[in-house]
């Protein structure tokens, strides 16, 4: 965002109205969800047709390289000394469980569109805020919760903040209730429409 990348000393002003306790709850609460048995996330096509390509990579381009590395290290020797051979095993079990993830979360997911009017805040707009508490302006873009990236400007449509600009114009005052029941005002400079790229890793 170009209003980050402007002050690369300083973190965001939406990072800090969600609070990096917040922010480090909702990063493993995520993490946690990988490994949750049911997700139906609401997910975009171009987050699913992203996720099926990084499953049919790691299926067959990693999967077999991971099990010749752990033949290869397995034959080093003495398995309780062989660093090599855990590092293999550790990397082999890690891809495991991301191809579960990402088969469970394409298998569960509730595909969306965003069918926001010309004039309202839809998915992967980008929004020009005023934080009305200190006269800050900052970007932020809303997208879904596999794209969101607070560091970077990128809102989850479930977050408090992408919940409330949703469906909002721009001149909307806009207030946001935060997880811990706290709350903030942004009033909405300017609405980017934009398309959804692909931008931004799965996470």
């Amino acid at each position: 965002m170009q209003k980050i990348a402007e002050r690369p000393l300083r973190l965001p002003r939406i990072f800090a109205t969600i609070g990096i306790e917040s922010f480090m709850r909702e990063h493993r609460k995520k993490r946690k969800r990988k490994e949750a048995l049911s997700m139906n996330d609401e997910l975009t096509a171009q987050d699913i047709q992203k996720m099926q390509a990084e499953l049919d990579d790691r299926r067959l381009r990693l999967m077999p390289e991971l099990i010749e590395e752990v033949k290869r290290t397995r034959a080093f020797g003495d398995l309780s000394e062989n660093f090599e051979y855990k590092a293999a095993k550790q990397a082999q079990n890690r891809n495991r469980s991301r191809i579960r993830y990402l088969e469970r979360m394409i298998k569960s997911a509730h595909v969306i569109e965003d069918k926001a009017g010309a004039d309202e805040v839809g998915l992967f707009d980008k929004v020009e805020l005023l934080f009305e508490d200190d006269e800050d302006t900052e970007t932020v873009q809303v997208v879904t919760t596999v794209r969101c990236d607070p560091l970077s400007g990128r809102i989850s449509c479930k977050a408090p903040l992408g919940k409330a600009l949703l469906g909002r114009k721009a001149g909307d005052e806009v207030s946001v209730t935060t997880e811990e029941g706290g709350s903030y005002t942004v009033r909405i400079k300017s609405i980017t429409k934009e398309e959804d790229n692909g931008d931004g890793p799965i996470l």
